[in-house]
C-alpha cells in the first residue's frame, strides 16, 4: 500500500497553515515596497518643488516681511546704504498716514471709485453675459471677442482713445450730448466730473473679464428649472430673480471679490489720464503710496501699503459674509 503524506504547510487555520504565519508574512512583505515607493515619490515631489520654494522665499516672502518691518521704521532713500542703521518708531508711520489730509482724500476717492465703479462694471458684465447666452445668436464669437478686447488692450492705447472721447469741446461724448441739447461737462478738467470719467473708462475696460465668468455661470444653470418656472407662470424677471441669481451666487461672489480687490488698488487710470488731478480729485491710495516711494519715504509708503491691505481684507470678509452660500 502507498502512504499519503500530509502537506508540510499544515491546514488552513492551524499552526503553520496559510491562514496564519505564512499569510501575515506575505502582507508585511507587500506593504514594505508601497511605503518605500511613497517615500521616493515624496522626495521627488520636494525636489521638483524646491526651485519654486526658493524663488518664493527669496523674492516674495522675504520682501513682504522686510516691508512689514520697514513700516515700523523711519527708513528713507538715504538709508539704503545702511539698511540696519534705522530707528524703530512703532506706529508713527501709520498715525502719520491716517492724519495726512491727502491720504484721506485718496481714501475717499478710492471708496467713491469702488462703490460706483464696481456695481456698474458687474451690471454691464452680467447684461452682456445674458445677451450672449440667450439674446445674441449670430456672430456670438465676434461679440465675445469684441467685449473682451479692452481687457487685453494696453492702458496707453485706452487712455489715448478716452482722452479724445472725454474732450471738453470736441470730444465724441459731449458731441453726442449736444445733439440732444445737453451741454457736456469738462470731464477731465472739472474736479466734480473727473472721477465719473475715470469710472466710465474703467467699467468699459474691465467688464469683459466679469462677463466671461458670468457667461460660464449662466451656462451652468439647468434649463429645466427655467422651464418649470415658466410652466408655473413666472415671467422673465421672476425667473431671473428667483432661479438664475440664487444659482449664480458663487459666481457673483468670485467676480465681486476680484473686482473689488482690483478697484481698491486702481492706479493706472488716474496715473495715465489725470496724474491725480485736478486738485487731487482722482488721486487713489495706490497712486499716493507710489508717490511716497518716489519721494523716498519708504517707511511711510510701506505703512500705507499695509493699510490698503487691511482695507482689502475687511472688504473681502464683508463680501464673503453677504454673498456666501447658505446651507
Amino acid at each position: 500500500m502507498s502512504t499519503v503524506t500530509a502537506p508540510s504547510g499544515g491546514a488552513p487555520g492551524q499552526p503553520g497553515g496559510p491562514g496564519e504565519a505564512g499569510g501575515t508574512g506575505d502582507i508585511e512583505t507587500s506593504r514594505r515596497p508601497r511605503r518605500t515607493g511613497g517615500l521616493r515619490e515624496g522626495r521627488a515631489a520636494w525636489v521638483l518643488a524646491l526651485p519654486f520654494c526658493l524663488l518664493f522665499l527669496f523674492f516674495t516672502a522675504w520682501p513682504v516681511v522686510q516691508s512689514l518691518f520697514m513700516s515700523f521704521t523711519d527708513t528713507r532713500s538715504r538709508d539704503l546704504r545702511t539698511p540696519f542703521d534705522v530707528n524703530v518708531i512703532g506706529l508713527d508711520n501709520y498715525a502719520k498716514a491716517l492724519s495726512d489730509p491727502v491720504f484721506r482724500k485718496a481714501a475717499l476717492n478710492t471708496a467713491y471709485f469702488v462703490l460706483i465703479g464696481m456695481p456698474l462694471t458687474l451690471v454691464v458684465a452680467l447684461a452682456a453675459a445674458i445677451a450672449l447666452d440667450k439674446g445674441i445668436t449670430r456672430f456670438r464669437s465676434v461679440f465675445r471677442l469684441g467685449f473682451y478686447m479692452p481687457v487685453i488692450t494696453s492702458i496707453v492705447a485706452v487712455a489715448v482713445v478716452w482722452r479724445f472721447l472725454l474732450q471738453d469741446e470736441f470730444g465724441l461724448i459731449n458731441t453726442v450730448l449736444g445733439w440732444v441739447g445737453i451741454d457736456g461737462p469738462n470731464w477731465l478738467g472739472d474736479p466734480d466730473w473727473s472721477m465719473p470719467g475715470l469710472i466710465l473708462m474703467a467699467a468699459w475696460r474691465n467688464f469683459g473679464t466679469a462677463m466671461i465668468i458670468f457667461l460660464a455661470g449662466l451656462q451652468g444653470v439647468p434649463a429645466q428649472l427655467h422651464e418649470a418656472a415658466a410652466i408655473d407662470g413666472a415671467g422673465a424677471w421672476q425667473r431671473f430673480r428667483h432661479v438664475t441669481l440664487p444659482l449664480l451666487r458663487p459666481t457673483l461672489l468670485f467676480v465681486s471679490v476680484t473686482t473689488a480687490i482690483g478697484y481698491l488698488q486702481f492706479f493706472e487710470e488716474p496715473f495715465v489720464m489725470t496724474s491725480g488731478g485736478p486738485l487731487n480729485s482722482t488721486i487713489s491710495l495706490s497712486m499716493y503710496t507710489y508717490k511716497q516711494f518716489g519721494f523716498g519715504n519708504y517707511g511711510l509708503a510701506s505703512s500705507m501699503s499695509y493699510l490698503i491691505f487691511v482695507v482689502i481684507a475687511i472688504v473681502t470678509a464683508i463680501q464673503f459674509r453677504l454673498l456666501r452660500e447658505r446651507s
